[in-house]
């Protein structure tokens, strides 16, 4: 299959593009500048979202777009500016994104645009999955919320469009997994403030597995929860994290230090939601790492 992913280098993105031609697919990333791009079989560098440039002409036969195209959520504090990049950057990508899918003829058969699983707002006690309609109230369901709201505008196309809602990424080179190591390593690590807000994870190997699988299979659209089976709360993720790299568990890091430390950013670790992979279960996805300690082994040891 011809795949074109926005958003192709970065952190999913690469590690898509590995997973796609090492399975015999044909990807074509986006980018704003396709100079001095590393080459790689059966990858294709195209230039979009600058003046002049008309992607659309090099994507003749695409079969699916990926839309992973955003501000990293861990770039930064969330002021008020921070905020502003983090959904304008989703928005205007996608928009471009439905440009490019008006221009293209014939038309791609899907949509697989990013998400995640803040679209549900947050929980100590409630399940959570794709059944669930009613989004969040907080900054990151709001982000969800509209970028999903502007992929919709792709059925119009008549494109099968999924909405890959991830977890929080699990990856020993980049995401939260790196910055949450670093007091472990000091044997510092402890429970991140109550410890009972619930972690709901995913090996980065399950991440481009599911979004793979969403590209393959035709009965696969409308939202889709991309995190692990068993999700998990903070104090148990923390136990078997020290477990794993063999370092104590015990010096707490207080809510409102977070908080201070932070900002509106604190969300991601001090409060979370209990998300299950309803579809991808139901659908017959098999998951490379159901459960967090073979995961954390695998990316650890």
């Amino acid at each position: 299959m011809k795949i074109a992913i926005a958003g192709g280098s970065g952190f999913i993105g690469t590690a898509l593009t590995e997973k796609l031609t090492s399975s015999g697919h044909e990807v074509f990333i986006l980018t704003r500048n396709k100079e001095n791009k590393p080459e790689k079989e059966n990858v294709t560098y195209v230039e979009w979202l600058k003046e002049d440039t008309e992607p659309e002409k090099e994507l003749n036969g695409v079969d699916t777009i990926v839309n992973l195209a955003g501000e990293n959520l861990n770039s930064g504090r969330w002021t008020d500016e921070q905020k502003k990049k983090i959904m304008d950057s989703r928005i205007t990508a996608t928009r471009s994104v439905m440009e490019l899918i008006e221009n293209l003829e014939p038309k791609p058969e899907a949509l697989i645009n990013a998400s995640a699983v803040g679209y549900y707002g947050t929980s100590f006690t409630e399940t959570f999955t794709e059944s669930h309609s009613k989004s969040g109230d907080d900054f990151l369901a709001e982000v969800c919320q509209r970028w999903e709201e502007e992929a919709s505008h792709a059925i119009k196309h008549d494109l099968r469009t999924a909405y890959m809602r991830f977890g929080m990424v699990l990856d020993d080179e980049e995401g939260a997994l790196k910055q949450m190591l670093l007091p472990f390593k000091m044997f510092a690590g402890g429970p991140l403030g109550t410890g009972k807000q619930w972690m709901s994870w995913v090996h980065i190997e399950d991440v481009t597995g599911a979004i793979q699988y969403a590209i393959e299979n035709r009965d696969i659209s409308g939202p889709v929860n991309v995190t692990a089976p068993e999700p998990v709360q903070m104090n148990e993720f923390g136990k078997t994290l020290a477990d794993v790299i063999n370092r104590p568990y015990w010096l707490p890091a207080p809510s409102f230090a977070l908080k201070t430390a932070l900002g509106d950013m604190s969300v991601l670790v001090l409060e979370g939601q209990k998300v299950i992979p309803e579809k991808l279960n139901n659908s017959g996805y098999e998951f490379h790492y159901p459960e967090l300690k073979p995961a954390l082994e695998d990316l650890l040891t």
